[in-house]
């Protein structure tokens, strides 16, 4: 006898409430021309630091591209503090952009080239981010809010700052070649995948197609090894495992921040500044590729 026919015999002759799921979530369309632009976007700024690595001096000569560098550092800055909007921006900014400038020289400066002093530039900064906040009246009981993004920040800019150490390492700049033009090709075909194709969606609220974060992969992995042809330390093979590498962590990276963004909305923040919000998934793509070509080129490439 079913629960309903039960409640009757027993004198119950409410019916039973129905239960109710609550609103569908609202799918989040694919805005293809703004795909179109962001893949744009990736692939130049891959170009502007694959090329200023080709034209790094010695020395003082590598000021030219720490400019570079700094460029890209100030773009993560502002797209990564829009879109985390932490208590006292103005001070998680300004710990970013002084943590961005020290790796710089840093990287130039050294006698040695080693990302030690990047890591010691790091927890400095985050020991500045902490001081800054406590400073400020009303920060003090935002710290640990406040300490998340500032950790976000300054990783990210120290990060590019390893591609500056690593011109000056043994086929350090063909590591830069292989690893950015795989991470640049993944990143943007992934993106203009999402333009004609973007599917199977990953998530109603994140654009997102998962065909074009496996042919962005795919592809840059593939243009690694044909790279690996004609640069004297790689083998094709070689240049495609460490090309696989660096675009599966740029994809992850750039497919992440889509995914954090999400969260955010659903959650009931304000949207992030629209440009910030776009720049901000190939900006962490190209961070995390860099320390990926380091640790690469240092365990394989660099002569014992």
């Amino acid at each position: 006898m079913k629960t309903k026919d039960r409640r009757r015999t027993r004198g119950g002759d409410e019916p039973e409430a129905e239960v109710l799921d609550g609103p569908e979530p609202e799918i989040v369309p694919v805005r293809r021309l703004l795909s179109a632009a962001v893949a744009g976007f990736a692939l130049l700024l891959g170009v502007g630091l694959v090329m200023g690595a080709q034209t790094a001096g010695v020395g003082t000569g590598r000021i030219p591209y720490a400019v570079v560098i700094f460029g890209a550092q100030l773009l993560y800055v502002f797209a990564t503090t829009m879109a985390l909007r932490p208590p006292g921006m103005k001070v998680v900014a300004a710990v970013g952009v002084l943590a961005a400038i020290s790796a710089d020289v840093a990287s130039i400066v050294t006698d040695v080239a080693s990302v030690a002093p990047l890591g010691l530039i790091a927890a400095g900064g985050l020991v500045a981010g902490v001081v800054g906040q406590m400073v400020r009246q009303e920060g003090r009981m935002n710290v640990s809010e406040s300490l998340g993004s500032t950790v976000v920040i300054v990783l990210g800019v120290v990060s590019f700052a390893t591609l500056i150490v690593l011109t000056r390492l043994p086929a350090g700049t063909q590591a830069i070649v292989v690893c950015l033009i795989a991470s640049g090709i993944a990143l943007s075909v992934a993106r203009l995948t999402d333009v004609f194709a973007p599917y199977p969606r990953l998530a109603d609220q994140v654009p997102r197609g998962s065909a074009g974060i496996v042919i962005g992969a795919m592809l840059g992995t593939g243009v690694a090894a044909v790279i690996g042809r004609y640069l004297v330390p790689f083998t094709p093979s070689q240049a495609a495992m460490i090309g696989m590498a660096a675009a599966g962590a740029a994809v992850l990276a750039d497919l992440t921040i889509g995914f954090a963004e999400a969260g955010r909305e659903v959650a009931g923040d304000a949207p992030t500044m629209w440009l910030a919000r776009h720049m901000q998934g190939p900006l962490a793509g190209f961070a995390l590729a860099a320390p990926v070509a380091y640790v690469i080129s240092v365990f394989f490439l660099v002569p014992a």
